[in-house]
């Protein structure tokens, strides 16, 4: 996989003072060994690793503070890295620079039971912050999937969703204000508690996806949820992806209040089988969550059984077993290792098409063609309630043909999103392996007023460049 061309480099005196500087802040929480900044310069995805010059470990936001207005000082990019769990190089240093690992803070600052809110530290993972709600009867609702360490920064700069969008939102709509250290170093706080406010630009939604190129991330407050009454899931198999698809395009006309919608092709569940043990047919198929009081659950699966039957789905399975349940979403999350898994040696190229959901089913039958066309080992995964769906294909970096291959099909996938007014991401972000992407969805104005902000914001380019835009 190439690189982006060479957007500028530091200057050894820069390098130097910087570290000296920070030495003198940090102590030992400024690391220069070559496999913290290799761990640092790579996420979970096929990029190449590009690593920083070095890493540093704060513990508070004044901290962060101090880290930026050094390298600002010395016009030394700032790389802000989470969990390491992103899949479009967000945390590739492409100029080098220093690297901020957030793992530190990773406090829960308050837990505001009563208005259903809570402030942690931007280093805080979605597993250690659910166990923690977990007693007090609540729960963060927005769930990447098998990424259970990604951070609660991470999630917010790349705006992520996941499972429980189609019932609970992403990012964007749980996230209620933020603490954000700008490139000059100053501090800033984008909102109050308040559930709505007219107050004012909406900052808060100006740094949610952002990806570190605007300020880094050092708090964020969000929404949270009772944890519902009854829960209950479902498994229901299909003859084709379409079918499927249809199912779950009707759910969501119909209103059900389904929780999760997962679609998995029969590339997918042969996987799956084989490496989660699950009994399951290898069939394109739908997994299912239903949320609310007992009654209601029971109401929601027959409701999605009926709907799955006029689709020829067969063998619908429900439970409200909570074990039951967690073998089959670990299954479900566990897809991805599955794939890698079959697939010994290869990394996984995960595209990430979302469209509006009526165009779901031809868009993902499209891209079926074209997969069996290519001869490529790939297979679909979706969150198909709020149309995104994954196309995941294994694949050697080393080889310049096969990656060559994938790249194409990929552009392909894209151009057909785009056509029926989807985006090139619905959940990944754009990091620098999407940037040519972006005119082609949001168009040039568009995007050369993204540019202009962030030039106004930061002005040096110092904020993870070579991101999102090429400023």
């Amino acid at each position: 996989m190439s690189l982006p061309a060479p957007i500028g480099s530091i200057t050894p005196a820069a390098r130097e003072a910087v570290v000296v500087s920070l030495q003198q802040l940090l102590g030992d929480r400024l690391s220069s060994a070559a496999a913290v900044r290799e761990r640092h310069g790579k996420d979970a995805s096929y990029h190449p690793c590009v690593p920083p010059d070095a890493v540093a470990f704060p513990h508070s936001t004044q901290e962060v503070s101090e880290i930026v207005k050094t390298c600002a000082r010395h016009r030394v990019p700032v790389v802000p890295f989470g969990g390491g769990t992103s899949l479009e190089g967000h945390v590739a240093a492409l100029r080098g620079g220093v690297c901020i690992d957030m793992a530190r803070m990773n406090r829960i600052l308050r837990v505001n039971a009563d208005d259903l809110d809570a402030t942690v530290e931007a280093g805080v993972t979605l597993q250690q912050f659910n166990e923690h709600l977990r007693d007090g009867g609540l729960f963060f609702s927005v769930d990447p999937g098998a990424a259970a360490q990604a951070t609660l920064g991470g999630m917010t700069a790349t705006r992520a969703s996941g499972t429980n969008t189609v019932r609970y939102g992403t990012m964007r709509e749980n996230v209620l204000a933020l603490t954000v250290v700008l490139a000059d170093g100053r501090i800033i706080h984008t909102a109050r508690r308040a559930r709505k406010s007219s107050a004012g630009y909406d900052l808060t939604r100006l740094f949610v996806g952002s990806e570190g190129t605007l300020g880094v991330i050092t708090e964020v407050t969000v929404r949270l949820f009772g944890v519902p009454a009854a829960m209950s899931s479902a498994t229901c198999s299909f003859p084709t992806v379409a079918a499927a698809v249809r199912t779950a395009i009707r759910t969501i006309q119909a209103g059900v209040p389904v929780a999760r919608m997962e679609l998995a092709n029969a590339a997918v569940m042969e996987a799956v089988k084989q490496y989660s043990k699950l009994d399951l047919p290898v069939a394109p198929t739908l997994w299912l969550d239903f949320h609310g009081t007992k009654a209601g659950v029971a109401e929601q699966a027959e409701a999605v059984r009926k709907i799955a039957a006029a689709q020829d789905g067969a063998g619908f399975c429900w439970t409200p077993d909570p074990e039951g349940r967690r073998r089959m979403w670990q299954a479900r999350y566990d897809a991805f290792y599955a794939l890698q898994a079959r697939y010994p040696g290869t990394e996984i190229w995960v595209t990430d098409a979302c469209v509006p959901i009526s165009r779901l089913a031809d868009c993902i039958t499209e891209t079926e063609e074209d997969l069996a066309a290519s001869g490529l080992p790939a297979a679909i995964l979706g969150h198909v309630g709020d149309g995104n769906f994954h196309v995941t294909i294994p694949l050697h970096p080393a080889e310049p043909q096969e990656v060559a291959a994938v790249e194409r099909l990929n552009g392909r996938l894209v151009r057909r999103a785009l056509a029926r007014e989807g985006t090139c991401t619905g959940e990944h972000g754009i990091g620098y392996g999407k940037v040519e992407f972006l005119v082609a969805e949001h168009g040039e104005e568009a995007v050369s007023v993204m540019r202009a902000l962030k030039l106004a914001l930061d002005p040096d380019n110092l904020m993870n460049p070579g991101k999102i835009v090429r400023a």
